[in-house]
């Protein structure tokens, strides 16, 4: 998928499940667990085992969903991950390097930013999408914030993303939400409870698709 394709793709779905785990046999029946509950955007970050063979096996048994890596932090990553199958790429920090090889590679690149200045910079770099990490303290609050100055930014929340301000977020113009922890809880990751997930996938899917 080219990357403007994926980023009116993600604004249409407005969410995605993003896994990070110690538990690399979980990755891919948790993941199934969040395409069963209607996911079409799907993460797993480098620093989960065997996420490059999750991202492999993900895009060759679900074709309708848009495959991603996160914890991107080198080119060498980046061009693993495509390597693998994936579509876009996910960084927690803004590093232009990695940016423009993800450019040459062909698929959407999604830096981390935590303040309006990095927003700027990695969209500058060739960014299409901006990730705000850490959760900003003022929420939902803050991605209004930031696009009053900067309402070309495709801004979209991770970390900080619950049951109860989804809906917020997306009000303040967020361009979609990533989920990560409320989705994929430790516990039921370590004891294998795949169907909570799904219902957890559900739950985000339904807050994903209104607006407070």
């Amino acid at each position: 998928m080219a990357p403007d394709e994926f980023v009116d793709f993600y604004g249409r779905q407005r969410a995605s499940a993003i896994l990070r785990t110690p538990h690399g046999s979980a990755a891919g029946p948790a993941m199934d667990a969040a395409v069963r509950a209607g996911f079409r955007v799907c993460e797993f970050t480098l620093n989960t085992p065997d996420a490059l063979a999750a991202i492999t096996h993900l895009c060759e048994t679900q074709p309708d969903v848009v495959v991603g890596a996160g914890t991107v932090l080198t080119c060498d990553d980046a061009r693993a991950a495509v390597q693998a199958g994936a579509s876009f790429l996910v960084s927690p920090v803004v590093d232009e390097e990695v940016i423009e090889c993800a450019h040459s590679l062909g698929v959407a690149v999604m830096p981390g930013t935590a303040t309006p200045t990095e927003m700027l910079r990695a969209q500058r770099a060739g960014a299409q999408l901006i990730k705000v990490f850490p959760a900003p303290a003022s929420g939902p609050a803050a991605i209004r914030a930031c696009l009053g100055p900067l309402p070309f930014l495709r801004l979209v929340p991770t970390s900080g993303v619950e049951l109860d301000n989804a809906g917020e977020y997306l009000a303040a113009g967020a361009h979609a939400l990533g989920w990560v922890a409320p989705l994929f809880r430790p516990e039921w990751l370590a004891s294998g409870d795949f169907d909570a997930i799904e219902a957890q996938a559900r739950a985000c899917l339904a807050c994903s698709s209104t607006t407070a």
